[in-house]
């Protein structure tokens, strides 16, 4: 082990000398430029191609292609680029395959949209210096269950899910956190999803008294219940997860249905970010934003690391950041110390937050 050490010590070193020296930062970002999620990746390139120039930065932009032999070959790319610190990834078997190669470098990455709990709950274990810039896979369901509860605690509420392993989850997390907190909801059930009326499950809500539904489930399938729960006069208020944030199909929502969600980071991205965005025709959406932020939180770790002489992973852990779509501070797993997650309101035209966040 002990050359191992050597080696990240001197790799420290150097780092140390080259901020001293005034050199330009240079960050590395690991995004899938090919394949099918080429889209996406492109999404990141954008934003973190904006940021650098914003910021005085220089990029070193490689394609990890969402597979582990490209997020390994990334790595090493990265490594022999003599990279500060990495951005980017977009999938797990990338950044799992590339993170030993780049914690053997001393590199710490941000990832923007990994979500899988283990990269960050076996910290312990991997000592993998890796900070996620998103949610993590059970932030959703765990922020349905802490919002509806609080929201719901005086209603008659339902609990229904499509059968699916999403729906399912989300649903029985919601039912647990409904009986920790003494609720009971008034009726559950699986129902039976992408039919083209949902008047049968509607009347059996009604029968049961529920005032307030979740749906684990697709937007469709939760629009068409709002639609036959109106035409039935039901009165009942639907809610679901971020699947609702989808394209309008064919049936609308029906006013009042509730979204737990993150924000559109365009809706709450400094203004300032948003013209340079538009000045260069860049539509600021998906993770264009958040690879900004990213680059931002390199930028100002680096500084903090100058200040403090410490590894440049400890000045990432626990610092108030502040970038384009928020505040952002990781804990000591490298998880957003708060949850994205909001509760909206279909107004009608858009989902609007609840003035209750």
């Amino acid at each position: 082990m002990r050359p191992r050490v050597t080696i990240s010590v001197a790799l420290a070193w150097l780092f140390m000398a080259s901020v001293a020296s005034g050199q330009t930062l240079l960050v590395g970002v690991a995004t899938p430029l090919s394949g099918p999620s080429a889209i996406l990746g492109k999404q990141i390139d954008a934003g973190t191609g904006l940021a650098a120039e914003a910021n005085g930065i220089e990029l070193k932009t490689v394609d990890d292609a969402c597979t582990a032999d490209g997020g390994a070959a990334a790595a090493r790319e990265l490594v022999a680029a003599k990279v500060n610190i990495v951005v980017g990834f977009l999938c797990t078997d990338a950044i799992e395959a590339a993170m030993p190669i780049l914690k053997d470098a001393n590199i710490p990455v941000i990832t923007v949209g990994v979500r899988t709990e283990s990269l960050t709950d076996r910290r312990a274990k991997t000592g993998w210096p890796v900070y996620r810039l998103g949610p993590r896979g059970d932030d959703e369901r765990n922020a349905v269950a802490s919002n509806l509860t609080h929201l719901w605690q005086n209603e008659l509420f339902a609990v229904i899910d499509d059968g699916t392993i999403y729906g399912r989850e989300i649903a029985e997390t919601l039912r647990a956190a409904a009986e920790q907190a003494a609720l009971k909801p008034v009726f559950v059930d699986t129902f039976r999803p992408q039919l083209d009326n949902q008047i049968g499950l509607v009347g059996r809500l009604k029968k049961a008294g529920a005032t307030h539904v979740f749906a684990g489930g697709d937007g469709d399938d939760i629009a068409i219940m709002g639609r036959d729960a109106a035409q039935l006069s039901a009165g009942l208020v639907f809610a679901g997860g971020e699947n609702l944030r989808t394209p309008p199909g064919d049936v609308p929502y029906a006013t009042g249905t509730l979204m737990v969600a993150p924000p559109e980071w365009a809706d709450v991205a400094d203004p300032k970010v948003l013209e340079s965005f538009s000045a260069q025709k860049i539509v600021p959406d998906g993770y264009t934003l958040p690879a900004y932020a990213a680059v931002e939180i390199a930028k100002a770790a680096s500084g903090l690391f100058e200040t403090s002489g410490k590894p440049l992973a400890d000045a990432l852990t626990g610092h108030d950041f502040t970038t384009a779509i928020g505040p952002i501070r990781f804990d000591a797993k490298g998880d957003l110390s708060q949850s994205p997650y909001r509760v909206f309101r279909f107004d009608g035209t858009r989902f609007a937050p609840l003035e209750s966040n």
